[in-house]
């Protein structure tokens, strides 16, 4: 996906395509494809940054800023936030429900 394609989705697309891309991420986790699921983080955090980069969202930079922190904590720290699996796909399906 290029920025330009990235940029033309609205937010709502953007972290529906995102939360497409954790939830896959928790999928191969789950069954232990170490691999796959080192490239759909790389995935998401790519998308993460696309959408940090754009100028529409300057002002939920930090709510994007944070999901990227929160993502990484989960993957691949201790998870010192305390979140779920459920919890971290709850938030994605909010912005689903306004595609």
């Amino acid at each position: 996906m290029t920025a330009e394609r990235w940029h033309k989705l609205s937010l709502a697309e953007q972290m529906g395509n995102i939360g497409s891309e954790v939830q896959r991420a928790f999928s191969l986790q789950k069954r232990g494809e170490e691999g796959q699921k080192e490239k759909s983080i790389d995935r998401f955090l790519e998308l993460i940054d696309l959408s940090i980069s754009d100028k529409r969202w300057q002002k939920r930079c930090l709510e994007i800023c944070r999901i990227r922190e929160v993502l990484c904590d989960y993957f691949f720290a201790k998870n010192s936030f305390g979140n779920s699996f459920e919890n971290l796909i709850n938030y994605f399906n909010a912005f689903a429900l306004k595609i």
